[in-house]
């Protein structure tokens, strides 16, 4: 069955002005539809199948969007806020008539893979608890992060609320001493090649992340008391509050930086640097549609 809607309602839909500007553009002669010339704005049209030219602009109709955001910190992944930007601020107009809004939360403080889309279905299935989407983060951790929480981590954390995560993975990617003590538990390949860096070192990748200097208080901190900083990356399936934060807070560590760098089978796009974004390709969609029902059949 075809879908009608109003010659005007579908011109606004993708923001090409109000109902009263296009009003003026129709009756002024400047829309045709099937290459006949039209006068009535509240004409019904099959936006999928009907030809329709705005002032020589062939207008191509959809009604869903699909952004991948590298969110910047400092901005709330929220559609609204009273108090702080949100990341719906980073997208130009034409898009943000779509109506948007984030899939999931990052924190304000924190960095990466942010997914905007209208489309309600999508995001509930990369949402829903039944899911379990896994998340991938990577973080600067003040302490030093090695095989006993490796092994925490594998089995469930207990946060301060008494909850129990779900499993999750903890890889060390670079951590001073920290390759013997995984070795001699045998669980070395939870490392990924990488060298170890000093602090001096870390201090200096402060301005090569910008989140690190919302955590500037903790850097300070960190930097005072000598203690020793851990990159790692962690896989979680589930998205509580504060989460990743508050597994190492669990752990006796501080998260210092957060990024995060997947979501499901989509990865983030590297060439996107924080606050730029992109339209997801018609493969990535594909593969975020179809791994949820592969997901559906295990």
């Amino acid at each position: 069955m075809k879908t009608k809607m109003r010659l005007d309602k579908m011109l606004g839909n993708l923001g090409y002005g109000t109902r009263s500007v296009l009003k003026a553009l129709v009756r002024k002669g400047a829309v045709t539809v099937n290459g006949a010339r039209v006068k009535e704005p509240g004409m019904q049209i099959d936006p999928h199948a009907d030809e329709v030219v705005l002032e020589g602009e062939r207008i191509v109709y959809r009604d869903t969007l699909y952004v991948m955001l590298h969110k910047p910190a400092g901005f709330v992944s929220a559609t609204e806020d009273n108090r702080d930007r949100t990341v719906l601020e980073l997208l130009p107009e034409e898009l943000r008539v779509f109506s948007p809004f984030p899939v999931g939360r990052l924190d304000k403080d924190t960095e990466g893979l942010l997914l905007l889309t209208n489309d309600g279905k999508l995001s509930h299935d990369l949402l829903s608890p039944r899911k379990h989407v896994p998340k991938t983060y990577l973080a600067l951790v003040a302490g030093l992060v090695g095989s006993e929480d490796i092994a925490t981590f594998a089995t469930g954390v207990t946060l301060d609320d008494g909850y129990v995560t779900l499993p999750a993975a903890l890889r060390v990617l670079s951590s001073p001493k920290i390759e013997a003590d995984l070795a001699a538990d045998g669980i070395a390949g939870n490392m990924r090649a990488s060298s170890t860096f000093t602090m001096d070192e870390a201090i200096g990748r402060l301005d090569t992340f910008p989140a690190l200097l919302t955590n500037r208080t903790s850097w300070q901190e960190a930097v005072a008391a000598g203690e020793p900083l851990s990159w790692i990356e962690l896989t979680i399936a589930e998205g509580k509050y504060h989460q990743v934060k508050r597994m190492f807070e669990a752990v006796g560590k501080k998260v210092l930086y957060l990024r995060r760098t997947e979501m499901g089978p989509l990865p983030l796009d590297e060439t996107l640097a924080p606050g730029q974004w992109r339209e997801l390709a018609e493969d990535e969609l594909e593969r975020l549609r179809n791994y949820k029902k592969t997901e559906d059949r295990t």
